[in-house]
């Protein structure tokens, strides 16, 4: 399923990966971003090429530019949010040629994404719990993966929770990865979720563990049921630490488009999410969808995941981010 995964020699029995698309590791990050968000910057690019390059801005290059935006899955929202402001700065910076909105329209949406930049602290406790949750194919295990490197390499100690009893690949994944970087695993097959996690949050405050990420199953939000089993998986996990869980991430899959937007609202809804990562930029995402999840949730989005390998999860920059949306 993952190159990650696959790299660390998955036993036979877990799911077949599947090929995806991916950047070059050789290559800067900044690089590697842009070429994550291809899709969405070859979309932006080339329509604003000759909607910005020169001319008298009137109502129809307000048009043209709200058609474009909607279909980078900015959303109606942020669209109208954007469109209002470059209004404004249009009329209050006295701008008559089109070829002047390209650096406006930046920085709107930079102004719209720089909220959501907020890293992940996560010495306020010790252990601290990190809760992820998302639907299936999000990139969680993944995603755990690479988060327990990065904390490796901060010098922290970590411990994993394999939630996701009932998917025998994702516990295998984790163990396997568990086992080739000295980070120990509960886990449990067929078990119950939450009595796994409990045990894996007294296992980490008896042994003075740094951080502990808890995995949980995939869901969707229309499956009532499932989405109460979270809630439950999140009260235990309180009665084993009265103040966890410190962090509840919510992975998103970048190639689900505005359909991203009704994950975060209805697992915040059950949750009260405190992060996202969103992951998979890989190409063929729409990375503009970020915005539409700006004025829909401002919730922080503590990183930004945009291929297999284990350095391709990065905290998220705006700055960076509105860069490798409009720079060729």
């Amino acid at each position: 399923m993952f190159d990650f995964f696959k790299k660390n020699k998955l036993p036979e029995t877990a799911t077949t990966p599947v090929a995806e698309p991916s950047v070059d590791p050789k290559k800067s990050w900044a690089d590697r971003l842009k070429e994550g968000l291809s899709k969405t910057r070859q979309q932006l690019g080339g329509q604003l090429a000759s909607l910005f390059g020169g001319g008298k801005i009137d109502d129809e290059t307000y048009e043209e530019l709200e058609t474009i935006l909607l279909t980078s899955d900015i959303g109606v929202s942020a669209t109208q949010k954007l469109l209002d402001n470059l209004k404004k700065r249009v009329k209050r910076e006295q701008l008559e040629d089109t070829s002047a909105l390209k650096s406006a329209l930046k920085s709107e949406l930079l102004d719209i994404l720089s909220p959501l930049q907020i890293p992940l602290n996560t010495h306020s406790h010790s252990p601290f719990i990190i809760m992820l949750a998302g639907v299936n194919g999000a990139g969680k295990t993944t995603t755990i993966g690479k988060l327990a490197k990065r904390f490796q390499a901060d010098g922290n100690s970590v411990l994993i929770a394999a939630g996701d009893t009932f998917r025998a690949a994702a516990r295998e994944q984790l163990q396997v990865w568990g086992e080739r970087n000295n980070v120990h695993v509960v886990a449990s097959e067929g078990g119950d979720p939450a009595a796994v996690i409990y045990d894996a949050v007294n296992s980490a405050i008896a042994k003075k563990i740094d951080i502990v990420i808890a995995d949980t199953a995939g869901r969707l939000p229309t499956q009532m049921h499932l989405m109460d089993e979270i809630k439950k998986v999140q009260r235990v996990i309180h009665k084993a630490y009265a103040s966890a869980p410190h962090e509840i991430l919510l992975v998103i899959d970048a190639n689900t488009g505005q359909n991203a937007v009704s994950q975060v609202k209805a697992f915040d809804d059950a949750l009260g999410i405190t992060g996202l990562v969103l992951s998979k930029l890989d190409g063929s995402a729409k990375g503009g969808v970020i915005a539409a999840i700006a004025e829909a949730r401002p919730i922080p989005v503590r990183y930004i995941g945009i291929g297999e390998s284990i350095d391709d999860l990065r905290p998220f920059s705006a700055q960076e981010f509105v860069d490798a949306l409009f720079d060729e």
